[in-house]
């Protein structure tokens, strides 16, 4: 593979007579190409070729085993084509780098089992259904307007699709497994992803609950060793390779993993499922930049599979799979997601609340979250505080002006630490123990002032869990507070009366449920300057407010933020479906994905202005900006490497935003991907990184 975008395209090389048994379509090989030996995919075998030169010679099989079979070559092409990338990035993402003694261990492990012929390692011919299916509490999916029917449709090795909304409370991750094993229990394999490792380990071990005590057809393998694999993005090189190539060369199986997990080459594939399509980490930071929803549409379109993406909230690309009628919806009757519902209070949601609490509207948490948690704690039952950052006050801001701290060497935002152990006061509006100190660079501001007024005074902007597990613990004495954040994420709590703090998705689970969750500083979600700061703040609210016990058995949530707001009313309904379809036809009138297809293009502004010039863009291309780079972004290293550049971008770095219909995305990708080419062969100075439908625009 070269990385280059200009050299991204297919090499003729003749196969000498002693490798021609090894050299087959899929295999690792080394060649010689300018004068170097690198490494490379066989991608078909033909008796002809155009090329009207000197052939080059594969110089040696690196394996035997097809890493790369067609139909994974296949994807990984749609992919660079969607996402004006090159193959070679898009190979690095699907297919981990090899390591000999994890492949030849795996191989003898199957063999042992019995379960590598020669003839399983081929796409084998449609399969029909499979054994019935075994008991696995699909009692959970009859909840669910024709949860019941998905199911045998899987198990049935049909290809249905849903967008699936998981009531409050749900045991999410059993519902998910039970899907995938009824794929698996039909004769085929399913491929489950999920954002982090918590999840992974929620849906992994569902998932071997069930193949433990299934009998059918998965008892014959589960037997021989478990049908379940998983590729946590934390496994060493030896371990991930060992756990790929058991996928690749196998028999069907069930694969739970991260983000790069959607690539994984399966026998007969029947179900993609993705968890929580929202979460920032399903979107790959390196080129092409991919997300693991886009990766799977494609996926399960082209494989004939089927689809379930589900979660608590709902994205406008969700939605908008449900419009098209590429997908439909499992939904639970709105009575029985009322029972499942906690009670859910804002932020002074009646005059008569605003009458008995005047400051409600100033405080950080109003007399209602206190009463909420004081029932749970006097019920014995634990009390869940969500906030959006984590630290101590990780930024400040003017106390006279507001107007936010900045560093004076780099205008990063200025923050404070936790008090010294020796017990010295902290915080803003006291004498700090010490100086404010900047997050981006880490300098010490020891004679901050304020630009605006010239204030040496400072107060919280942001109060980060720490503090706010500080002021609870003040607040709740006698209480045990626990904190899960950052480096320290729980991933259960005891049932009993406690103060839980956590920051955005480290929220632990709680048997039973919380007896009351209260969503602080709301409004630092809903202010931020990006296009899906509402619906972020939904889904993060939601996905807190689902661990809460129903409000028939006593679950209440405070979100401190104002009522009136759009998104705080369906908080309120549980109502994520209605504010989805609300968010999709704000997309679809201002113009933005997925109602329409965007490219985002950074650069100085000399090498943008050189890379729109080399670019042939559709004639129905608008474009928006440019307009500066957020401080902190930087650009990818040259070579199209993505490891970050050494020095910050050029201060006058700019992005371009090209706006295309839906019908023209092709054709945008298309032309960018062109661009980069003519801009690589034409050894531009400087860099750009094209990115298409970033997760965020601004």
């Amino acid at each position: 593979m070269v990385q280059p975008a200009h050299l991204d395209r297919t090499f003729d090389y003749r196969v000498p007579e002693s490798l021609d048994d090894a050299a087959q379509p899929g295999v690792r090989v080394r060649v010689r190409f300018a004068g170097r030996l690198i490494d490379g995919y066989v991608l078909e075998r033909v008796a002809d070729t155009a090329h009207e030169g000197r052939l080059g010679t594969i110089e040696r099989v690196v394996s035997p085993l097809p890493v790369l079979p067609p139909p994974l070559a296949e994807l990984c092409a749609a992919v660079a084509r969607r996402y004006a990338g090159t193959r070679a990035d898009v190979l690095r993402l699907a297919v981990p780098p090899r390591h000999a003694r994890a492949e030849t261990a795996a191989l003898d492990a199957l063999a042992k089992r019995g379960a590598v012929p020669a003839e399983q390692r081929e796409p084998p011919a449609e399969p029909g259904p499979g054994p019935p299916t075994p008991e696995c509490g699909d009692e959970g999916w009859a909840r669910y307007v024709h949860g019941a029917a998905f199911l045998d449709a899987a198990h049935a090795g049909r290809a249905p699709r849903a967008v699936w909304q998981a009531v409050p409370g749900e045991d999410w991750a059993l519902r998910i497994a039970e899907a995938a094993h009824a794929t698996f229990a039909g004769g085929r394999s399913a491929v489950v992803v999920v954002a982090d490792r918590r999840d992974l380990d929620r849906v992994a071990a569902a998932l071997r609950r069930l193949c433990s005590g299934a009998g059918g057809a998965a008892s014959s393998t589960t037997a021989a060793g478990s049908p379940v694999v998983e590729l946590a993005g934390g496994l060493g090189p030896q371990a991930r390779y060992r756990r790929w190539v058991t996928a690749l060369a196998g028999p069907p199986c069930i694969v739970v993993g991260n983000r790069s997990a959607v690539f994984t080459p399966v026998s007969r594939l029947g179900l993609v499922a993705l968890w929580d399509d929202g979460d920032d980490l399903l979107s790959e930071p390196r080129s092409p930049y991919p997300h693991a929803r886009e990766v799977a549409l494609l996926r399960a379109d082209a494989a004939g599979a089927g689809f379930l993406l589900g979660g608590h909230a709902r994205t406008a690309e969700a939605q908008s799979l449900v419009e098209h009628g590429w997908a439909q919806d499992l939904l639970a009757p709105r009575n029985a997601v009322r029972r499942a519902s906690p009670l859910i209070r804002a932020l002074a949601d009646s005059e008569q609340a605003l009458a008995r609490d005047p400051a409600a509207r100033r405080a950080r948490l109003p007399a209602i979250g206190f009463q909420a948690a004081r029932d749970a704690l006097s019920a014995d039952q634990p009390v869940l505080v969500q906030v959006p950052r984590a630290g101590y006050i990780p930024v400040v801001a003017c106390a006279q002006c507001r107007e936010p701290a900045r560093c004076r060497r780099c205008a990063g935002p200025l923050g404070l630490p936790p008090p010294r152990p020796d017990g010295a006061a902290g915080g803003a509006g006291e004498e700090a123990a010490a100086p404010p100190t900047c997050r981006w660079c880490g300098s010490a501001a020891r004679a901050h002032s304020c630009t605006k007024c010239g204030s040496r005074a400072l107060r919280a902007q942001v109060t980060g869990a720490q503090r706010t597990a500080e002021e609870f613990g003040r607040a709740f004495r006698g209480v045990p507070v626990i904190g899960s954040s950052g480096a320290d994420v729980r991933d259960e709590v005891p049932a009993r009366a406690s103060v839980v703090v956590a920051t955005v998705g480290a929220e632990p689970v709680a048997p039973g449920g919380y007896g009351a969750a209260l969503l602080l500083d709301g409004w630092s979600l809903l202010t931020r300057a990006d296009l899906r700061a509402g619906e972020e703040a939904l889904r993060r609210w939601m996905a807190a407010s689902a661990l809460v016990r129903s409000a028939e058995t006593g679950g209440k949530v405070v979100v401190v933020a104002d009522a009136g707001a759009e998104v705080v009313q369906a908080l309120i309904r549980w109502d994520p479906v209605g504010q989805a379809r609300l968010e999709l036809a704000g997309r679809r009138e201002v113009r933005f994905p997925p109602a329409v297809r965007i490219a985002a293009v950074d650069g100085a502004p000399a090498t943008l202005a050189a890379f729109l010039d080399l670019a042939a863009l559709p004639e129905s291309t608008e474009t928006l900006g440019p307009v500066p780079l957020p401080p902190g972004v930087r650009l990818p290293g040259g070579g199209g490497r993505e490891a970050a550049a050494a020095d910050e971008p050029p201060a006058d770095a700019e992005r371009m935003l090209l706006r295309v219909a839906r019908r023209d995305g092709a054709a945008l990708s298309r032309a960018l991907a062109v661009g980069q080419a003519a801009f690589s062969s034409h050894r531009v100075a400087g860099t750009v990184r094209v990115q298409i439908d970033p997760v965020r625009v601004g």
